[in-house]
């Protein structure tokens, strides 16, 4: 290699450096802006809420778990609704993410309409959705598992149709070759691929939406949720700091469920 080409490619790598950097400074100036913009660097506000948070800390230390066997069937609803809105997420995102991926979708319209839905359905957060099917179908547990089907149902279906879109085409194309229906190539080349993919996938939502199905008790979505604000209204925040520590304790134990299952997938 001659003396030329090697400070070519040393001038090119000092370029490719030099824009990586511009780009991390662009990236820190904007983050920088979005803090200042919330107020983070405003050093008194945190001097001034100092105190109140000092005596918030200390209404909760020691926590009171008198309440404890009023709070298994919440915690059992909060658990049923993780699984009822994964289950429906999955039969909803599937068919959706075939259609929404560029190499599965019938035609190029049809898959902008459907990514397009996917957007407004994650556009949406599961609380606002939760008011909404609280005042269409009553409370209880039934509107939380519809709030976080619809919503994880955008963002499922858009990390499946991702998945999708980088199969290797080579299997599609001997299929198609081959006489294979739509049908039969999704079946037999496509889904065979990407199934360890969209299982993983699936179980890191279940272990969101648990999390998430505690916040939609607040808005009267059953679950662990309600007795958590119940306890909140009532300014009972050594119960509050109990009931955070059972849901932290059922965090873990199905994060804990999670990874078993990802290690028995792989």
């Amino acid at each position: 290699m001659t003396s030329l080409a090697l400070e070519s490619i040393v001038a090119i790598d000092g370029q490719q450096r030099l824009k990586r950097l511009g780009a991390a400074c662009i990236v820190l100036l904007v983050c920088a802006v979005a803090l200042y913009v919330t107020g983070f660097f405003d050093a008194q506000r945190f001097i001034e809420g100092g105190p109140a948070i000092q005596q918030l800390a200390s209404e909760m230390v020691p926590p009171n778990f008198a309440r404890w066997e009023h709070w298994i069937i919440p915690l059992r609803d909060t658990l049923a609704m993780s699984i009822a809105g994964t289950a429906l997420t999955v039969l909803a995102s599937l068919p959706l993410a075939l259609v929404a991926a560029p190499n599965t979708a019938p035609n190029a319209v049809v898959g902008r309409i459907a990514r397009t839905v996917l957007a407004a359905f994650r556009s949406v957060p599961e609380i606002i959705l939760g008011i909404l099917f609280v005042a269409a179908v009553g409370f209880g547990a039934l509107p939380g598992v519809l709030a976080l089907a619809l919503h994880s149902t955008g963002m499922v279906a858009k990390f499946y149709a991702e998945a999708i879109e980088h199969v290797d085409p080579k299997p599609l194309e001997a299929a198609r070759a081959a006489g294979a229906s739509r049908f039969q190539v999704i079946t037999h080349a496509v889904l065979p691929q990407v199934l360890p993919q969209l299982a993983d996938i699936t179980i890191y939502r279940w272990e969101y939406h648990f999390r998430a199905s505690a916040v939609m008790g607040i808005v009267g979505a059953g679950g662990i949720g309600f007795e958590l604000m119940a306890a909140l209204r009532l300014i009972k925040y050594d119960e509050v700091s109990a009931i955070l520590l059972s849901i932290l304790a059922c965090v873990l134990v199905v994060d804990g469920i999670g990874s078993a299952l990802r290690k028995r997938l792989k």
